[in-house]
Order: C-alpha cells, then structure tokens, then sequence
C-alpha cells in the first residue's frame, strides 16, 4: 500500500515501506531506544533473510492524507519509559511529516522489553 498526494507539480507516491525506513531511522536516533523488534513470530522468522533492520517492529497505515505509525521497541534499563516513549512520538510525527509532506495522526508505541 502507498500514500497518494497531488500539489501543483503533479501527482506523489510514496510506498508505506518508504515511511517505515523514516519512521524506524528516527525511532533509533532517539535516546532510549535500544532496537525495534517483530511484531509477531511469522514477521520474525520471515526478516531473518532480510536486510532490513529499521522496517522491523514498524507498521505503517495510511487513509487518505493521514498516517499513522505503530512501533515496537525495547527500552533501555533505567530510562524513564514515559518521557522515551514521548521523546520518541514526536521525533518520529516531525521526521515522518517532515519526509511526507502528510498529516501525522498518531504515533502509537509499545514497549516489547527491557535491555541491560
């Protein structure tokens, strides 16, 4: 699935894959944030021969303008789970609206674990 949008150049694709490279990029760069994991077993076992590291535990869905970002990550130990996982809303809503262009409507986050 893509994002559509036209301006008065022409018409604008972007593919959700495109969106999740973004989004995971900005979700690492936070402070925080040790690694974006699988949402679920099959995901997991099917990434193992793929290359794509910051696509992993990041879920795109878009309607119309309006985007919205599911990401599944593992915290450090001893960081405040609160302000990380605000820390990590709104770098990944600018970069990602930033990139697009779109409307950001939500940036949901769950903390799979913990890492020493």
């Amino acid at each position: 699935m893509s994002v559509k949008t036209s301006n008065a150049f022409g018409d604008i694709t972007i593919n959700n894959n495109a969106i999740a490279v973004v989004a995971g990029f900005n979700a690492l760069e936070c402070y925080g944030v040790v690694d974006l994991v699988a949402r679920n077993a099959k995901e997991s076992f099917s990434e193992l021969f793929k290359n794509q590291s910051l696509t992993r535990g990041v879920k795109i869905t878009s309607t119309g303008n309006h985007i919205t970002v599911d990401l599944n990550v593992i915290l450090k130990y001893g960081v405040s789970i609160n302000a990380v996982a605000e820390s990590v809303k709104s770098t990944v809503k600018y970069g990602v609206e930033k990139f697009t262009g779109m409307i950001v409507d939500a940036v949901n986050i769950k903390v799979i674990g913990v890492r020493v």
